[in-house]
This record gives structure tokens, C-alpha cells and sequence, in this order.
């Protein structure tokens, strides 16, 4: 058996080293001409941690980044609103949070694929039915009949646009900005992600090296996403403590990137026949819980169970019955998330910042558990 993994992402990299440790094989089809590593970072919550240690990738995802053992919620000045201490699940599933360049993690994955079928330069124009399964037709001309197909190709998937009908992508009107600096954060912001809530707007900052930093800006924006440009970021953002304003003048304008915050409508058909979408072609969401890799890497796990237990059409299907429930739990509360993060009325903030301070800790654990909790088949 052969499957084919559309998307050389980490969802799809992920899928295939899984898939692989089954003694399943995979190839890839990735739409870059060359995999460079993207100038961003990535937190590997515990239940991404938890797969990749479960796939024997622990040790050297740690080694090339940086723990991180409490999520801080802030003002601008850093003052804090709220925290999520991670030590009690750091000792429970014995893995800790890790921040990590997406680069580094990409090249780590490349690195653990014991097959080089990474076919680059192979961005998918259609997929048709057929008596024998799919044909793949790319924009370098080139076709390829597959039997079993995955799509792993991000939010704007293309097999989800050819096979899958019911799927609408939500725009919430915000803009983001990412970027990673050379930069020595004071000692006491090393093994922490802080996010400093504003105005409609915020600024979350992590070490991800011994001296980098891996920082991400969100701002709302009213009618259209170019009333914002980034060479102005640093006026956005003037009003913020001035280790953050640090940050950005740290940064080189061309080394940040800009997108617009989208993410996929919740649906209840992620498979049909032998074809399967995950991550963010299932369940793309919006990256205000830091989840959309984590659940992707969740995806990969879960599916290559299934495929290693059952035969396809039964592992689609339980796939998505395992994984469903939780992938939309994830996308309405990030969504949420960031509307609340968000709220321009000073009353409004003064109550919500009120709210998050009283929140007691068992709370938040009890949030934390089911998020990092990953079912057994």
C-alpha cells in the first residue's frame, strides 16, 4: 500500500514519518521548489510533544529549541492578567512545551523520513475520480494516478476544493505579523510565552534559541486589511513595554510576515472513499490558542493508528470520529479567543481582564487537561 500525502508541511511530514513506522509507504507532493525554512516559530504544545515523543523525536526537538513551563496573558506593559503554569502536565505525560524555529522542526522531520519520495515543485492543479482511485494532475505538467490520498495542504487546500463540497473560510478581520530576531530577552522571560493584550491589538514574544526570539502582532482592522502597513509597526505597537518595542526595531522589515487571519468553518466530513483531509485542510483555525500545527501533528498520529489497524475506508472513518469532536472544540474557542483579546471599550477590557484574574488555577488545568489529553484506539 501507498498513500499519497499532498503538502509537505508539518501535518504532512508528521503523517508520513508516523506512517512510515508502521512500515506503511508514503510519497509527498510539495508545491515549493525548494523547502526553506520559513523566518517563524512554533510552540509544540504537550500533546504535540507527546506524538513526537511517541514517534522517538522527543529528545532532538528539545535539543533545538526551547522549553517553555508557563503562557502568560498581559497588559501592553507587561503587568500580568493571567497565567497558565505547564509544570503539572510537564510531570504527567513526561514532555515538556517546546518552542522551536518551524525551519528547524521542518528539517528535523525531512531528516527522520527514511525515503527521500519528497516529489518538490509539484503544485496540485486537480484531482478526478477514477475507477483506480484519484488522478493528480500538477501545474508542471506532470500526472500521477493514487490510490489513497491525504491532504495536507494547508487552508486553501485543493483537494478539499475539488472532493469536498461543504467548506467556507472565515475572515476575522485582523492581520498578523511574525517574526524571528537575534535578540537576549531579559532572564526572566526564558522559559515563557507572554502575551501582552492592547487595544484591539497584541504582542506575543518566546525565546526559541539560546539568543533568538520568535515574536507574532495582531491588530484588528475595520474595513480593510492595507489600513495597516509593516513598516509602521513600530507606531502600532509604541504604546507596549519597551522590551517589546526592542523586539521589533530588532527585527529586519523584509525578514517579517504579514497574513490575514482566516480560518475553515467547522465541517463533519473530513474523508470520502479513500481520500482524507487533515489539518488545516480539515480544520484550519485561528492561531490565538497556538493549536493549528498541535492538532495537525495530533491528525498525523491518530490516522496512521487507524490505517495501521484498520483497512482504509474504516480508518478514514474512525479517524474522524476520534479526532472531530476536539479539532472543533479547538477552532470555536480560538475563535472566541480572539474576539475577546480584542475588545476596543475600556470597560469592556477593565471587566475581561477582571474575569481572567479571578479565574482560578483548577480552571485553567481542567482547560489544559482536555486540550493535552490524546485518546487511545
Amino acid at each position: 500500500m501507498t498513500i499519497d500525502i499532498i503538502g509537505a508541511g508539518i501535518g504532512g511530514l508528521t503523517t508520513a514519518i508516523a506512517l512510515q513506522q508502521k512500515g506503511i509507504r508514503t510519497r509527498i507532493f510539495e508545491q515549493a521548489e525548494h523547502i526553506k525554512p520559513v523566518g517563524a516559530g512554533i510552540i509544540l504544545a504537550n500533546n504535540a510533544m507527546q506524538v513526537y515523543k511517541k514517534l522517538g523525536l522527543r529528545k532532538i526537538i528539545e535539543d533545538n529549541g526551547n522549553y517553555i513551563s508557563s503562557m502568560n496573558i498581559t497588559k501592553a506593559n507587561l503587568n500580568p492578567i493571567s497565567k497558565v503554569d505547564l509544570s503539572f502536565f510537564e510531570k504527567k505525560h513526561e514532555v515538556k512545551n517546546i518552542a522551536i524555529h518551524r525551519g528547524a522542526l521542518q528539517q528535523i522531520l525531512i531528516n527522520e523520513l527514511q525515503s527521500n519520495d519528497i516529489n518538490l515543485n509539484h503544485c496540485l492543479k486537480n484531482v478526478e475520480p477514477n475507477d483506480n482511485g484519484y488522478l493528480l494532475t500538477f501545474k508542471n505538467g506532470e500526472e500521477i494516478q493514487s490510490s489513497i490520498l491525504i491532504g495536507a495542504d494547508g487552508l486553501k487546500s485543493v483537494v478539499r476544493q475539488h472532493l469536498f463540497s461543504d467548506h467556507v473560510i472565515r475572515k476575522a478581520k485582523q492581520i498578523c505579523w511574525r517574526g524571528v530576531t537575534d535578540f537576549k530577552l531579559p532572564g526572566t522571560y526564558k522559559n515563557e510565552l507572554n502575551e501582552a493584550w492592547g487595544k484591539r491589538d497584541r504582542f506575543g514574544f518566546v525565546q526559541i534559541t539560546k539568543d533568538k526570539v520568535y515574536w507574532y502582532a495582531l491588530k484588528s482592522f475595520r474595513n480593510n486589511k492595507n489600513e495597516f502597513s509593516v513598516h509602521d509597526i513600530e507606531k502600532y505597537f509604541d504604546k507596549y513595554n519597551s522590551v517589546i518595542k526592542s523586539i521589533i526595531s530588532s527585527t529586519k522589515k523584509e525578514h517579517i510576515h504579514t497574513t490575514e487571519i482566516s480560518d475553515l468553518k467547522p465541517t463533519n466530513f473530513w474523508y470520502k472513499e479513500k481520500v482524507c483531509l487533515i489539518g488545516d485542510a480539515a480544520h484550519a483555525m485561528t492561531p490565538n490558542m497556538g493549536q493549528g500545527a498541535c492538532q495537525a501533528i495530533e491528525d498525523a498520529y491518530m490516522l496512521s493508528e487507524c490505517l495501521s489497524k484498520y483497512e482504509v475506508h474504516q480508518a478514514f472513518a474512525t479517524f474522524q470520529k476520534l479526532r472531530l469532536p476536539k479539532a472543533h472544540q479547538v477552532v470555536k474557542a480560538s475563535w472566541m479567543l480572539g474576539k475577546i483579546a480584542h475588545v476596543s471599550n475600556p470597560i469592556l477590557i477593565e471587566i475581561r481582564n477582571q474575569l481572567m484574574r479571578m479565574t482560578p488555577s483548577s480552571f485553567n488545568r481542567k482547560q489544559s487537561e482536555q486540550l493535552f489529553q490524546i485518546p487511545n484506539l
